[in-house]
């Protein structure tokens, strides 16, 4: 176990980390994935294609207006600690967003009035924080067994007609009882 915290140390930054925690990203179901008012160029798949942190040039924009609904579909139950979302263009940046959690069919609708506990959490996010894509601790007991995760970012920084995000990360544990099933077949056969 400790041969696998070194080689994630590097995942996640020390300040933010307990023992345990990695980045889910490697657990996005990318078929299930979707942003609702997404620009067609600037798409939320293209910077969570990777299943790791964006670090490239590609990012995510709003079309219409500022507001974007992020859908973010697991393969398998985690537990989500902190998110973290970073823009390198802090007027673009988001601001307010609204967390829920296991919505399988959520739209704006759902969401654009909605305060807790209708949601799972409000959040507020500084310039800083967005600007240095700080991790930002979520209250751990509204994310203990998710399979599916919706950001809806409400507002940015500037009163900026599009919204941008660079790069994001959801950090937490996977539930342990869900198991990999994958290779059960293989030892059968054996």
């Amino acid at each position: 176990m400790e041969n696998i915290m070194k080689s994630l140390a590097h995942v996640i930054p020390s300040s933010t980390k307990e023992q345990g925690d990695i980045s889910l990203l490697q657990f996005l179901d990318l078929q299930q994935l979707n942003c609702l008012n997404e620009s067609i160029e600037h798409n939320f798949k293209s910077i969570v294609s990777s299943k790791k942190p964006n670090t490239s040039s590609s990012y995510l924009e709003s079309d219409a207006d500022e507001q974007l609904l992020l859908n973010i579909a697991f393969n398998q139950s985690v537990r989500v600690k902190s998110i973290s979302i970073k823009s390198t263009d802090i007027a673009h940046g988001p601001k307010k967003i609204k967390l829920a959690v296991n919505r399988p069919s959520l739209g704006f609708d759902d969401v654009a009035e909605a305060e807790e506990p209708a949601v799972a959490q409000v959040l507020e996010l500084d310039e800083e924080t967005v600007k240095e894509g700080k991790p930002v601790p979520l209250r751990f007991v509204r994310f203990q067994s998710v399979n599916s995760l919706h950001i809806f970012v409400v507002s940015n920084h500037g009163d900026e007609e599009e919204t941008r995000i660079n790069a994001i990360d959801i950090i937490g544990v996977p539930v342990e009882t869900t198991k990999d099933l994958s290779g059960l077949k293989q030892q059968q056969e054996n």
